[in-house]
């Protein structure tokens, strides 16, 4: 189910990008996601507690303690509530000033940025306010219910593409609002169906001091992480707009969108082993929970390169038949970050392992400080007159980087074979990658017609990705468990 709603928000959202840009116009379409990036570089103080609250709810489901759970869930919600007014007090003030004073946006659009600006706060705080629901959602691993609340939001967001063109206002003002009920519809939902389904959803205020102390001092050391995070992202964007402009924000913003895209099959699938990782820990079954991590990070590779190739070949292609208007520098952001996504999706599940024992100051501060690197050493290759890409080079060095980093951390935590996940998943993955995109590289050349190249370039890389990973990515036992699950597919589809 989450791949079916992959599949689907992606198309949807490679669409209404399209008609949003060609609607918003080039600089509009900037504006609205440098003003967004304003608001999302508050988002640390949520993100911290996002992971602790799908940690936690997940642990205790491992352990079967529905009472703790309970409690967990209230406090967590509790916690939420305060962030999200927090946020909106940062975000009014110092988050105001930044956007009327600092940004590069034309004088004639700061009236229509204030207000997209406000709809994002908005929007944000009911973001905030939705993790518990959302977190319990995935603890109780019903992807179904999160895949069909994902595509009602999906067909809105169309339906809001489709007002933008026929009302007659100002658009980026319009788009705001819209986006920001979209939003508000979809937590609705998610909150209406945690009430109904589980009991342990309750949403009055409970407090337990040794439950507070553990819950703020995972998300303690978490809010270390994520501020270097969102610092390295939206430093990088207000860098960016600063040195060029808002209409390299655009290209920066679409690059994106498409990687968040096609990142999002590797991450629906880490979304469905995260949970049983967490429990596995809880639960003390080691053995088990090493191989869903090994297992995980190089099947999240695979399906993530799978959909990446024929993007990462034909990008220049698709950004001409998507966009009427294609920024410059689009189609070599949006390769670059690709390449980066590959290299960083084998971190999720060992996120994940060390979220699952409780203990992450260490990697917190390790990885955290690693990525805060990206923001000044791209300020300082700008500074030395580099072009705008610079910034996404840095960022592949450091993607490496953290992957050692990570599993030295982890070797102390929870004793994983560092040797073996180097050579036999991430080296092992990288290469079965290199050989496959060999054939559809080659055949590139051959087509002068670009129709024609298209679809032979992703017949051929899907055809070459599936061939090279099954006889030289897997082990026996990893091609056996494909055989069945493909198996149970097809008996699951012939009875229907």
């Amino acid at each position: 189910m989450l791949y079916v709603r992959m599949i689907f928000i992606m198309f949807v959202s490679l669409y209404t990008s399209r008609v949003v840009l060609s609607t918003l116009g080039v600089s509009d379409y900037g504006v609205y996601n440098v003003v967004g990036g304003v608001v999302y570089m508050f988002s640390f103080l949520n993100a911290a507690m996002t992971n602790g609250t799908q940690r936690f709810l997940s642990y205790e489901l491992g352990r079967g303690d529905i009472s703790q759970l309970r409690k967990m869930f209230s406090i967590t919600l509790s916690i939420h509530i305060f962030i999200g007014l927090v946020i909106v007090i940062l975000a009014e003030t110092i988050g105001l000033w930044f956007l009327n004073t600092q940004l590069n946006i034309p004088a004639e659009r700061m009236m229509a940025a204030n207000w997209v600006y406000q709809f994002s706060i908005l929007s944000f705080l009911i973001s905030v306010i939705q993790v518990p629901y959302n977190s319990l959602i995935i603890a109780h691993e019903r992807m179904n219910v999160y895949a069909y609340v994902s595509i009602i939001e999906v067909i809105l967001r169309l339906l809001v593409v489709f007002i933008l063109t026929q009302i007659d206002y100002d658009k980026l003002t319009l788009y705001g609002f819209l986006y920001f009920s979209v939003t508000l519809i979809a937590a609705v939902i998610y909150a209406v169906y945690c009430k109904i389904k589980f009991s342990e959803c309750t949403s009055h205020f409970v407090y337990d001091h040794l439950l507070f102390k553990r819950l703020l001092s995972f998300a303690g050391w978490n809010l270390y992480g994520n501020v270097t995070c969102v610092v390295a992202a939206q430093g990088v964007n207000l860098i960016l707009n600063i040195f060029f402009g808002p209409v390299i924000n655009a290209a920066r913003g679409i690059a994106y969108q498409i990687s968040s895209s096609i990142y999002g099959f590797a991450n629906n699938f880490q979304m469905a082993v995260n949970p049983q990782i967490i429990k596995s820990y809880a639960a003390g079954e080691n053995e088990y929970m090493m191989n869903l991590i090994f297992r995980s990070a190089k099947f999240s590779f695979y399906l993530l390169f799978i959909i990446a190739l024929p993007i990462f070949i034909e990008v220049d292609f698709i950004l001409k038949i998507w966009l009427k208007v294609v920024p410059e520098y689009t189609s070599l952001f949006c390769r670059l970050i690709i390449i980066s996504g590959l290299l960083d999706v084998f971190s999720g599940p060992l996120q994940t392992a060390a979220n699952a024992t409780g203990k992450i100051k260490l990697y917190q501060f390790t990885e955290g400080t690693i990525i805060l690197l990206l923001m000044p050493l791209s300020y300082l290759l700008y500074k030395l007159g580099f072009a705008p890409q610079a910034t996404f080079y840095v960022g592949i060095l450091i993607s490496i980087a953290l992957q050692f980093a990570r599993l030295m951390i982890l070797r102390g935590l929870i004793h994983v074979d560092m040797k073996h996940f180097v050579m036999d998943i991430f080296f092992k993955s990288l290469f079965v990658g290199f050989l496959a995109s060999l054939i559809p590289f080659m055949i590139k050349d051959l087509y002068v017609n670009e129709v024609i190249r298209f679809f032979v370039v992703c017949f051929f890389s899907v055809v070459s990705s599936f061939t090279v990973i099954y006889f030289l990515g897997l082990n026996r036992s990893e091609k056996i468990f494909v055989k069945e699950k493909m198996s149970q597919i097809y008996t699951k589809l012939e009875r229907k």
